[in-house]
């Protein structure tokens, strides 16, 4: 096998760097996006946890340091709101919340399915926290993702996607719920709803052609 090119090594390391990171602050009772949101300093924190991190994974910790130098680097760019702004978040392609108590992997399901909520960029950021607050609280579905600014190769529309995700598209009844309650986050215009079926298909809307389960 061929070995990895060092930046798609280091892609790959601080992929499963920020979800460790994600993970350990949450579990601290300090979820990263209140401290950053908070201009809260956690700092120390940080360096504990890309401490542990090395330890753990050192091959992709050097990774990480040979293309940003140092932790210290790695922290301000968080800080400044990497991978929790969609706006200013240029390492990886999503921020995702997942719902309280709900396995990383529901949304892979073949029967979920998700809200699709197209917005100008400059509404993203604004959007994505009404809805990731709001996942936080268990009052929409399973997982709610943002697209962010890193060009991503594989995107159909230069807006920024919201996808709302819903355990199971059979459930009319838990899917029309979530509408509801994205209407009453402000998300009023019609949105359409796509099960993960036809995303796996690999089928996209086109012209004299829709995709979308559900629309409302």
């Amino acid at each position: 096998m061929d070995e990895a090119s060092p930046d798609a090594l280091a892609d790959v390391a601080y992929g499963l760097f920020e979800h460790h990171l994600h993970a350990r602050m949450h579990d601290s009772g300090n979820p990263l996006f209140a401290l950053v949101e908070g201009g809260v300093d956690f700092h120390e924190d940080f360096l504990r946890i890309f401490q542990d991190f090395s330890t753990e994974y050192p091959q992709l910790s050097d990774a990480l340091l040979c293309r940003f130098g140092s932790a210290d680097v790695i922290y301000a760019r968080v800080a400044g709101g990497e991978g929790v702004v969609p706006s200013r978040t240029t390492l990886m392609y999503w921020i995702i919340q997942d719902a309280p108590g709900v396995r990383p992997d529901a949304i892979e399901d073949e029967i979920a399915g998700k809200w699709l909520i197209f917005l100008p960029k400059e509404e993203a950021d604004a959007a994505w926290r009404r809805v990731r607050d709001a996942t936080c609280r268990g009052e929409l579905g399973i997982s709610a993702k943002a697209s962010t600014a890193r060009e991503n190769p594989d995107a159909r529309d230069a807006r920024t996607v919201i996808y709302v995700y819903t355990s199971d598209w059979r459930d009319e009844g838990d899917v029309m719920r979530v509408r509801e309650r994205l209407r009453g986050l402000g998300f009023t215009d019609r949105i359409g709803y796509k099960r993960n079926l036809e995303t796996f298909r690999g089928e996209y809307s086109e012209k004299g052609k829709r995709v979308t389960f559900y629309s409302a």
